[in-house]
């Protein structure tokens, strides 16, 4: 019995903006990483990418002004996403991690294998 070919599915989400690609990636890669971010979550890393990925007070109050937010819950959500190592701590200021941070002006190509082989 041959291989057969994998099944390839294309799919385009239309974006309107880098954020909004931001959003949709992180998004993505919570539910296939099983991290459980919540959406606010996902609005804050891809918020910090397309802002530089600092967080600074402007840009604390920024993010606040448009998502509805509060000081204190960027707070509390810096903490969770620090211990998911999402965001990390580099000379005094909180970046997103280096790792999964991609050029959002960009078109982004997404390849995900799943694979239901075992190796015994």
């Amino acid at each position: 019995m041959g291989t057969q070919p994998p099944i390839l599915q294309r799919i385009s989400p239309k974006t309107s903006d880098e954020f909004s690609k931001a959003f949709a990636y992180y998004e993505l890669m919570s539910a296939i990483n099983h991290l459980y971010l919540t959406e606010r979550e996902i609005q804050l890393i891809a918020f910090m990418v397309i802002k530089g990925n600092m967080l600074t007070l402007p840009v604390k109050e920024e993010f606040c002004t448009r998502f509805d937010s509060t000081i204190a819950t960027i707070g509390n959500m810096v903490t969770r996403l620090k211990k998911k190592n999402v965001l990390i701590k580099e000379k005094n200021k909180i970046r997103v991690n280096p790792q999964i941070v991609l050029d959002f002006s960009r078109i982004i190509v997404l390849q995900i294998k799943l694979d239901s082989s075992y190796e015994s």
